[in-house]
């Protein structure tokens, strides 16, 4: 019996005035026999449930049992729901229903249109335009296997597209910028590993289960690898790349360019690998590397090599 479920019924009860046991088992995805059991164990924690029998009867909290019900805010619950519309975006809708449901039966009626008005002024969509459609159902095998303690086995790609066959102990799924990340023990490593769940294939869920090691997430700031590889390089863009600019090296870090007023000067954090250099590619004649000048001399082979492809 969990103890979240039995929280939850008394939420619920508490911002009902009575409501069937049926309803209640199919809010929480359990039978109604379940349910009973749940409310019988609510009752016998000292908070007294009232059974009206017949066609319109139900189940409610005794009238006289004083419970505050106002433990959360409007700022509160308009801020909970916006965070549950934002997770949403990125998994299964099926997950996040009930729950929706669940947060909504706490808010008063006469305060519901003044929280959904706030909750719907800021919405949050972490999906990308045109998404992996592996990712989501792989979350719901990485679920599984979480919840269940059993390794996985997945066909993974790294950054330079070497692949490899990988059998994990999943411990954590992150979502960081917009992409799906598994922090798991790597039984070919022999140590912790972080995966980008865009690079698996093939993932499958083993019978095999795992007792949990102790597990601390790596940090996943950059300082684990970026930090020791990361230097500032000079850039002198148009003021077009701005905006795109801006989300990586701050307000800070932009500053006119005095001999042309179309154009900016950029303090650029840089790692020299096969990203970086394709990131600076990326902003095409619109950028243009001052220095340091081995970037420069790295960027024109790299061009030459383009250039050579198509001659």
């Amino acid at each position: 019996m969990k103890i979240d479920r039995l929280i939850s019924i008394v939420m619920v009860l508490l911002e009902h005035e009575q409501i069937s046991a049926p309803k209640l088992a199919e809010m929480f995805e359990v039978s109604p026999r379940t349910i009973y059991r749940d409310l019988e164990t609510i009752n016998q924690a000292g908070i007294p449930i009232v059974s009206i029998p017949g066609a319109h009867g139900g189940v409610s909290i005794l009238d006289t049992y004083k419970v505050e019900k106002k433990i959360f805010t409007t700022n509160d619950m308009s801020t909970l729901l916006t965070g549950l519309g934002g997770l949403s975006s990125t998994l299964p809708k099926k997950e996040f229903a009930n729950t929706l449901e669940k947060v909504k039966s706490m808010i008063p009626k006469e305060q519901m249109t003044d929280i959904e008005l706030r909750s719907n002024q800021i919405a949050i969509d972490l999906t990308r335009w045109r998404g992996n459609k592996s990712i989501l159902p792989n979350i719901e095998k990485i679920k599984l296997a979480l919840n269940e303690n059993r390794c996985l086995r997945f066909a993974y790609s790294n950054i330079n597209g070497e692949p490899s066959i990988r059998t994990v102990e999943p411990y954590q799924l992150v979502l960081k910028e917009a992409s799906w990340y598994l922090q798991a023990y790597c039984l070919e490593k022999n140590d912790f590993r972080i995966f980008k769940l865009s690079r698996f294939s093939n993932l499958e869920v083993l019978a095999d289960t795992f007792i949990p090691r102790a597990f601390t997430p790596k940090p996943m700031d950059g300082s684990d690898w970026i930090t020791r590889h990361m230097l500032t390089i000079k850039l002198r863009i148009h003021k077009s790349l701005r905006e795109k600019i801006i989300d990586r090296v701050g307000e800070e870090n932009i500053y006119p360019d005095k001999d042309a007023s179309d154009y900016l000067l950029v303090d650029f954090p840089f790692v020299e690998d096969n990203f970086g250099y394709s990131l600076l590619l990326g902003f095409g004649t619109d950028c243009e590397v001052l220095e340091p000048a081995h970037i420069r001399l790295e960027l024109q082979n790299r061009i030459q090599q383009m250039l050579d492809i198509y001659q």
